[in-house]
């Protein structure tokens, strides 16, 4: 991979962890990493064109059916690929099936583009992860594999501490905060090659312990606002991404001062 490389076009491509919840914009928008990467972009490449397909809520399989086709198109200098990691949240996960259908992902984008990036997502601390961590695993050891086959550039996100501290998740326990997504632009930055602009990976300072009636009203509070309504859509087949079209679904020039709408 050359290095400081000026890439002209980013694509961007997965679930709500692309889309950018739960880093809220004043508007009510989602901006998240991806439109933090992108920003920084713009200012090293004029005419910088930028898109973002991911919707929340996708499997691998709906990744693989309504946005690769479309990315692999566009022919964009630099397509980020982010998926699969819904899928082993699933009760029921067939993770031959979700390999497969990463594998099929990875053969048609790594072609289309310069340089794909893959990662290792972050989880954050805490013993629901726990339960989930060998399916994880298992998905980023087939992340791995792909990327030194197809010479994609692995982000590992599930590597760094500081991105499981409980105070770089949002409310929902399931999406980084601004702060989280700021980290993961620069890690993806620097995984491209460029110079730092930050320690993605400073620890944040000791945190304040919580008391045991503070964490019970935390606890209460999640699980009426975003626990409940999770299991519901699991049990009827519905996901929050229904209906919901991609925020940037074309390859268009993108200003750095769209990240601040």
């Amino acid at each position: 991979m050359q290095m400081n490389a000026t890439y002209t076009s980013l694509v961007a491509v997965g679930d709500s962890f692309t889309e950018g919840m739960s880093d809220l914009l004043p508007d009510g928008s989602y901006r998240g990493w991806a439109d933090l990467l992108a920003a920084r972009m713009a200012t090293r490449s004029p005419g910088f064109r930028y898109a973002n397909l991911a919707v929340r809520g996708k499997l691998i399989g709906q990744i693989v059916a309504e946005q690769v086709d479309v990315a692999a198109a566009m022919k964009a200098d630099v397509v980020t690929l982010v998926g699969g990691l819904n899928d082993t949240l699933r009760p029921k996960c067939d993770m031959v099936q979700v390999r497969d259908l990463l594998t099929e992902a990875v053969e048609k984008l790594a072609p289309s583009c310069e340089q794909l990036v893959l990662m290792r997502s972050p989880g954050r601390d805490g013993p629901v992860l726990q339960r989930f961590r060998p399916r994880m695993e298992e998905l980023y050891a087939c992340i791995d594999d792909l990327a030194a086959e197809h010479g994609a550039v692995v982000v590992d996100l599930y590597g760094a501490p500081v991105l499981g501290d409980q105070r770089m998740w949002d409310v929902d326990r399931l999406h980084p905060t601004a702060e989280g997504h700021r980290r993961i632009a620069e890690a993806v930055w620097q995984a491209l090659g460029h110079e730092p602009e930050s320690d993605w990976l400073e620890p944040l300072p000791p945190a304040v312990p919580l008391g045991w009636t503070a964490r019970r009203v935390a606890d209460v509070r999640f699980a009426k606002q975003h626990l409940v309504p999770w299991i519901g859509r699991r049990l009827t087949g519905r996901s929050s991404g229904d209906g919901r079209p991609p925020k940037r679904p074309e390859l268009l020039t993108y200003a750095q001062d769209e990240t601040a709408r």
